[in-house]
């Protein structure tokens, strides 16, 4: 590692520390450790739930879709900005005003109140699916840390995943929630900021004779067929719903709706759905173009094929930054791209640190358990809950070592999308929904996610077909079906 990206590599985490020591004055209860006492502003909450949302998926796996796919990866961005709209124009006030009605401080708490539930099952259930896709999409951050590093600071995968590890467990541990938040509004700046200037300087930088669309009709004109590059229609049309349903996450998964709860009222929602958009649609639409631009460029020039394809396609930003930015900005780069990965896993650490924590030993098996003492255990939780992640991480860099970011990122983000999506749009727009009927979605999307991707997709026929659907269209719609089937089997007891 060379001097220059050590020196803004710490500072750099030195901002991360300070804002956790800042923020750990603020944490005296578990209301602050898990939604900063709901007292956070619209700037922290838009940029957090943003850069929760994408995490090092959006620079290292987008852009890599984005030179794999060409124009068809726009359909992401399609889905992703719906997504986010939906969810703060429609969904965010009504779950707001419940979540405080119900003095929720988590999903669990939150489903359990609205059920009116006596019994556990549905609090149980919420957190063991919680605890299982977090950890699993936690691991798929680390894994991003340690390419990162490798490709971007020289250092091994494996130094790179630990250091990575290390420093965003350390300023959570200390600050919890608001530390994630306020982390999450420097980094989204950091993240908006290198996405967005990017590709405005490679573009200036190249021969301005060709076009976009030109240059990747020279590299493959299957790269600029919106609608998918393959020659079967049914394949482009599952690719492009595979791409574009990927916004389906936004309406109503845990890490992105608990920031509903922290803000501190409703006018603040409607300020924030600005931000939240703005933030989508740039982002999302740089880090494609910064994948097509890198495909055209190093595909000109003669590049080695294989180093822009498959996996190394990840390696794009890099190989972006590296040839065209100067040698101090490429190191701030580094730090974006760290930026993009830590905000989403010190946000997924303290919602599973909450699953077990919260919903499993104080409601369950310790009411009586003080506050202090509560918050104190949380933060040991969320250290054990890391190094389980961080041991499945490096678990399968060894056991794959083809993998790619974008979809293995997708598959934790799809697990906790399917699981809860489809019962908290139920909760907020149909009364009808019974306890029954979402522990049965539930379990349904939790069930679906692993069958798609591991059975399904390796059937002869319509295998090729669900690998470009991916898994959480389909299970979040059978989430749904399953839904309504148990709520008219088993109704509320006032509907009977």
């Amino acid at each position: 590692m060379d001097l220059t990206k050590f020196i803004v590599l710490g500072i750099y985490v030195s901002i991360l520390f300070l804002i956790g020591i800042v923020a750990s004055r603020r944490v005296k209860s578990m209301s602050d450790f898990y939604v900063g006492g709901k007292k956070i502003g619209y700037w922290a909450v838009a940029f957090s739930a943003r850069a929760t949302g994408e995490s090092g998926w959006l620079l290292i796996g987008l852009t890599g879709m984005g030179a794999l796919s060409g124009l068809s990866a726009y359909w992401v961005v399609l889905g992703e900005v719906l997504g986010v709209g939906i969810s703060w124009w429609f969904m965010a006030k009504r779950f707001k005003r419940r979540s405080d009605k119900y003095g929720a401080i988590t999903v669990p708490d939150y489903l359990e109140s609205h059920f009116k539930s006596t019994k556990k099952t549905l609090r149980i259930l919420a957190a063991s699916i919680l605890s299982i896709f977090v950890v699993i999409y936690v691991s798929s951050q680390i894994d991003v840390t340690g390419k990162a590093f490798e490709s971007m600071m020289g250092m091994g995968y494996f130094s790179g995943a630990i250091l990575g590890f290390v420093i965003v467990l350390t300023y959570i541990f200390i600050g919890g929630f608001v530390a994630a938040v306020w982390s999450d509004l420097f980094q989204g700046l950091l993240m908006f900021a290198g996405l967005v200037l990017l590709p405005i300087v490679v573009w200036f930088s190249m021969d301005g004779s060709t076009g976009i669309v030109e240059g990747l009709n020279a590299v493959d004109p299957a790269l600029t067929n919106v609608w998918g590059t393959s020659d079967d229609m049914w394949m482009n049309i599952a690719t492009m719903l595979g791409f574009a349903l990927i916004g389906l996450g936004f309406l109503g998964s845990p890490q992105v709706y608990v920031r509903f709860m922290s803000i501190k009222d409703e006018q603040e929602i409607d300020k924030g759905r600005w931000v939240a958009i703005v933030f989508t649609l740039m982002t999302d639409a740089a880090a494609v173009t910064i994948g097509i631009l890198g495909r055209i460029i190093f595909t000109q020039s003669g590049q080695d094929p294989e180093a822009i394809l498959g996996t190394g396609a990840e390696h794009v930003l890099g190989m972006l930054t590296e040839n065209f930015l100067p040698y101090l900005l490429v190191a701030i780069y580094v730090a974006i791209v760290l930026s993009a990965i830590m905000s989403t896993i010190d946000s997924l650490l303290v919602i599973a640190s909450s699953a077990i924590t919260r919903d499993f030993y104080q409601k369950i098996f310790r009411p009586d358990i003080k506050d202090q003492d509560l918050t104190t255990l949380s933060r040991w939780v969320t250290f054990a809950m890391a190094l389980l992640a961080l041991g499945i991480a490096m678990l399968a860099a060894q056991l794959s070592p083809d993998r790619t970011v974008f979809w293995m990122v997708i598959f934790g983000w799809s697990g906790i999308a399917a699981s809860f999506c489809p019962v908290i749009i139920l909760t907020l727009f149909w009364k009808g929904l019974s306890e029954t009927g979402a522990i049965a979605a539930m379990i349904s999307g939790f069930v679906c996610v692993p069958i798609f991707k591991f059975v399904i997709a390796k059937l002869d026929v319509i295998g090729p077909y669900f690998v470009q659907l991916d898994v959480l269209g389909p299970s979040f719609l059978i989430s749904m079906i399953m839904a309504w089937v148990f709520s008219k089997m088993f109704p509320k007891k006032e509907l009977a």
